[in-house]
């Protein structure tokens, strides 16, 4: 029983372990489009210059 047990756990782990990394691709995904979209959208400074969109 308790190997049986053993087997279930490692199947839920692996499982679960898959679906986060797979969910974080779609993060990183998502966040790179975002900042290419900044990047290309990026207003002018007052100066005249292309000023930075991001605050840090």
């Amino acid at each position: 029983m308790a190997p049986l047990v053993l087997v279930l756990l490692l199947v839920l782990i692996l499982f679960g372990a898959g679906f986060a990394l797979k969910v974080l691709w779609w993060v990183a995904v998502a966040v790179l489009v975002i900042w290419l979209l900044g990047f290309i959208a990026r207003g002018t400074s007052s100066s005249g210059g292309r000023g930075r969109w991001y605050r840090w």
